[in-house]
């Protein structure tokens, strides 16, 4: 017996005598034994005949297994409802007014998909059956001989006829009238209405099972539907029988013996002109496994097979007289040949893997299921099957990939097919944009099952529905306690591999998920000053904090090597104090946006105003009055191009620097936005800041402008060693020049000076010429006179 959770119990106590949403109901199909070589085999047939005979050796009905006492043939067309005999007239009924609004509604609004119809009524029939299944548990009667519950689909490609068979609870004449002939007793008008305030509310929108619009999703691509139906309750099978665009419909019974089915529904689509193409079963299969896979009920398409034998064939006269020359035996030539069949065959997994018990499914079976899915071929990195109760039920897997699919810079996108939601085990969707998972998040993989969501899901339905907005909640938390588990793994590769693929998508969400900064910060990582080769946590950065360290500090750079090497670092490293290092594009404003860690506080030591705990007033007073007359100097000839010239307290070994305003652009940032603003220069001047030239007291360079301040200000050589000066500081702090050509000509410029006779040759001796050619010149030796050196010559 099939137990069904309170919800389902609940659901069905509430509505009519009639099925859910149509009270569909299946036929029974079936089978005849056949003889292929001598053994004895099976073969389901379709209750839907043309009267072509079977082309079998043996034609016998298995009566044990089949509902029906007359003959059934293999066919591969879909029968009308019309027989041999007349039917019996039928009533004529009008629809509730404004039925074409009500058309126009479901082709326009509420389905982007025509493909849904599928989805739609096999879901009305899962619906009838589970109905089904649970009335007769207090009425076995209900069962009868047909005890077996499943949906078949069979389809006729030449006329575009789709047919949905169901053994279900069926319908009886009254029920046909409430259920398809108004929308769940409410008319159009109320209909819209609902809809509206519905929207309007924020409400959770279930119109489908409030008004029965899954049945009209059928006129999505039929031009006339007819369902024939019986219900158990009933010894009178009915035939319903709705054009798309008119105003009535046409109610009978059903007098042809051929036609019965001993319990169900089944619902016949003639295609129109233009979705004859849904009557392909290949198309079906493909739409009932995307869609439908997981209905808790068997689904069967009619399909054709063909199996292999061997049969004889004809030889040449010629080569049967050359056969029979060269060997008097008798030879029988034979070949292999296809023999196809049409045959029912399974097309959906019964059992959802998200509905087992987690301790029952071993880690292969979640690895098979991912690379089933997802069209996979790694092995994911970590999964984690959970299932949320309370306020909203659902059940998820979800998985984190090996390797990004699309590209490790892929993240501007945020539609991906990584999420698959279902509806009560029916595929609505994996087209999100950020309604499940938001965006930074959107590499991670899975599946979602809710009873709580509407099957007729819309994008409106999705970004207003307060269930939606919970699922997401307990779904980023499962994804993070899921990455968390990974970076905790003994093997550090993992997580290493984890970060080189997803990293900057945690670095995004620093930037747009200011609410889950406490569990994306741990799972950052960067390099570091002490740590040039592997990255490192912020929990390992503050586990090697000196006890006096207050705040956690950085550098933003193009690359280690360049962050390495900044004059920015020479005090610190002095002091041995770690800096992070920020060298992707996107670390300055993700560490920016998380402001503290711990209680720590982000410092960017390219700034101004830095403070590395150990302030000395009394030698910073003497300082300024020692070099104020310098800074006022530099600046006098520096200008506008820095707001002010101080004393620095981060160099050693460099004579100056530049640093950025305490609000402003840092010198990467600035590299960064002069690449983004295509040629709008307002807003790079409005936040590039003012700059602080940081001089240091103590370099030889220094000491000398010192000294030709108080000389001679006016001094053409010091004041173009400022410029220079200035020019220097402005590469080595990571500033572009604003004229890298004045900046060159004065590198050369001193360069010459430097270097101006320092590898030149001493002049050579000219000798006079002979006037004579041939006698060598007499040279006459030159007399030195003795010099006297402490008294001696």
């Amino acid at each position: 017996m099939h137990g069904l959770s309170r919800r389902s119990v609940s659901t069905i106590l509430r509505s009519t005598g009639s099925a859910s949403r149509y009270g569909s109901a299946a036929t029974a199909v079936p089978f005849s034994d056949y003889v292929v070589d001598g053994e004895a085999k099976f073969r389901w047939y379709s209750v839907l005949t043309t009267g072509r005979e079977i082309p079998n050796k043996t034609k016998q009905l298995n009566l044990k297994h089949t509902f029906f006492l007359g003959t059934r043939y293999e066919s591969t067309a879909a029968e009308s409802d019309s027989s041999s005999s007349p039917p019996s007239v039928g009533e004529k009924y009008e629809y509730q007014a404004e039925v074409s609004r009500l058309m126009d509604l479901i082709v326009n609004s509420l389905y982007s998909n025509k493909e849904v119809f599928l989805r739609e009524l096999i879901s009305n029939a899962s619906d009838a059956l589970d109905k089904l299944r649970f009335l007769s548990v207090t009425d076995s009667e209900l069962l009868k001989d047909a005890t077996d519950l499943d949906i078949r689909i069979q389809t006729d490609k030449d006329n575009g006829i789709i047919t949905i068979i169901d053994s279900g609870i069926g319908m009886t004449r009254q029920e046909l009238i409430d259920c398809l002939g108004t929308i769940a007793q409410s008319g159009t008008a109320k209909f819209l209405k609902a809809l509206k305030d519905s929207k309007d509310a924020g409400a959770d929108n279930n119109l489908i099972g409030q008004f029965g619009v899954g049945f009209y999703s059928a006129f999505l691509v039929a031009d006339r539907v007819v369902v024939s139906t019986k219900s158990p309750r009933s010894d009178k099978q009915y035939v319903w029988e709705g054009e798309a665009n008119a105003s009535s419909y046409t109610i009978r019974e059903d007098t042809d013996p051929e036609n019965h089915i001993p319990r169900g529904t089944r619902l016949t689509l003639y295609l129109k002109r233009d979705d004859k193409g849904f009557a392909h079963p290949e198309r079906i299969q493909k739409l009932v496994k995307n869609y439908s896979q997981f209905v808790s009920f068997p689904i069967y398409t009619w399909q054709e097979k063909g199996y292999t034998k061997e049969v004889e064939v004809d030889e040449d006269p010629a080569e049967a007289k050359k056969d029979e020359q060269d060997d008097t035996t008798e030879k029988k030539k034979t070949k292999t040949v296809v023999e196809k069949y049409w045959d029912w065959e399974l097309t959906n997994e019964t059992q959802p893997i998200w509905l087992r018990n987690p301790k029952e499914v071993s880690t292969e079976d979640y690895n098979e299921f991912y690379k089933k899915t997802f069209n996979e071929y790694l092995e994911p990195l970590a999964s984690s099957h959970f299932t949320t109760e309370g306020e909203v039920e659902f059940r998820s897997i979800l998985y984190v990939p090996a390797i990004a699919s699309t590209g490790k810079d892929d993240i501007v996108n945020p539609k991906t097919k990584n999420i698959r939601l279902y509806v009560k085990r029916v595929f609505i969707s994996d087209d999100f944009d950020g309604e499940l998972f938001p965006r930074y998040l959107s590499f991670v993989k899975g599946v979602v099952d809710s009873n709580d969501l509407p099957l007729n899901v819309s994008r409106e339905i999705l970004q207003e529905s307060r269930i939606v907005r919970i699922m997401r909640k307990r779904l980023v938390r499962k994804a993070f306690d899921m990455i968390l588990g990974i970076s905790m793994s003994e093997n550090r590769e993992d997580y290493e591999k984890f970060w080189d693929n997803f990293g900057k998508h945690l670095k995004l969400g620093c930037i747009e998920d200011r609410e889950n900064h406490k569990r994306i910060a741990p799972l950052l990582r960067f390099f570091s000053s002490q740590s040039e080769q592997e990255m490192i946590s912020l929990d390992e950065y503050v586990e090697n904090m000196k006890p006096e360290q207050k705040d956690i500090y950085y550098i933003a750079s193009d690359s280690v090597t360049s962050a390495r090497n900044t004059p920015f670092l020479e005090r610190l490293l002095e002091k041995d104090l770690e800096v992070l290092f920020l060298v992707d594009p996107i670390d300055e404003i993700a560490i920016q946006n998380l402001k503290s860690y711990k209680e720590k506080n982000f410092v960017d030591i390219t700034k101004e105003d830095l403070d590395l705990g150990d302030k000395n007033e009394e030698k910073e007073k003497n300082m300024k009055q020692e070099f104020g007359q310098t800074c006022d100097w530099i600046k006098k000839r520096l200008g506008d191009k820095v707001a002010s010239v101080q004393i620095s307290n981060r160099l050693s070994s460099s004579p100056c620097v530049l640093v950025s305003g305490k609000f402003g652009w840092s010198a990467n940032m600035e590299r960064l936005m002069k690449s983004q603003t295509v040629g709008d220069m307002s807003s790079l001047e409005f936040m590039r800041g003012r700059r602080v030239f940081e001089i240091n007291p103590e370099h030889e360079i220094i000491k000398n402008l010192t000294a030709a301040c108080r000389s001679n200000q006016d001094d053409e050589d010091a004041l173009r060693a400022v410029d220079l000066l200035y020019d220097a500081a402005l590469v080595s702090s990571g500033y572009t020049p604003e004229d890298p050509a004045q900046l060159g000509g004065k590198i050369y410029e001193m360069m010459g000076m430097a270097l101006s006779g320092k590898w030149s040759s001493p002049p050579e001796i000219q000798h006079p010429v002979s006037s004579q050619p041939g006698i060598p010149e007499t040279l006459e030796a030159e007399v030195v006179e003795p010099v006297e050196v402490d008294g001696q010559k």
